[in-house]
Order: C-alpha cells, then structure tokens, then sequence
C-alpha cells in the first residue's frame, strides 16, 4: 500500500450507501451560516460518477422552477451528512448527459424492478 493510499484511507468514510447513476438520491448538505450550521437537502437524479478513492464525485441535476440545474458533490466530503436513495433507476448508460435536452415526461427514468 502507498503512502498516498494510507492518508487517504483516513479521510474516506466508512458507511457510504451504495447508489449509481440512474438513482434518484436526497443529499443532505451541511451549510454554515456564520457561526450556525443547518442540513439543507439536494433531491435529484444522479447523471455521473467519476474518479476513484478519495477524490470520488457524482453529480445530481433537479429541476428547480422549470429550469435545470446540477450540483457536483464529493462523496466523501464532511459537508455531506448522508445521501439517501429514494429510486434505483434502470440505465444503460454511464453519463446521463442526454437528459439535459429533454423535457418534461421524457426526461423520467424508469425504475429497476
């Protein structure tokens, strides 16, 4: 094992619940007001994950008044308290980038049974 790997083990949590793309997934983010911390939640479908280790990311995009938006977290970042997952979505694909030009009931995904 690398030295690089044994600082990263460290820092990785422990009790990840496992999700992929396709899922749709609540993510519950820490955000600090000043001297206040308040859990706000991310609900949407998952469209990427990439990297490995410690640098692990995945993207969710929502629908937020009409217009789309996505947000990039790292799964192992403090500011994450946990990521729920509401729906296993069945893909076949790895990137979900095509949902971005579709709207409305075309852009659902169905869900594994």
């Amino acid at each position: 094992m690398s030295l690089i790997q044994l600082v990263e083990d460290k820092h990785m949590k422990k009790d990840v619940e496992p999700f992929g793309v396709g899922d749709t997934v609540k993510v519950h983010v820490i955000i600090k007001e000043g001297d206040k911390e308040r859990i706000q939640v991310y609900q949407g479908d998952v469209i990427a994950k990439r990297g490995t280790g410690l640098s692990t990311t995945f993207t969710v995009r929502k629908i937020s008044f009409g217009i789309g938006v996505e947000r990039i977290f790292p799964v192992h970042s403090k500011a994450i308290k946990k990521v729920e997952v509401l729906r296993k979505g069945k893909v076949r694909r790895s990137k979900l980038y095509y949902l971005r030009r579709l709207k409305g009931k075309a852009a659902r995904l169905r869900e594994e049974k």
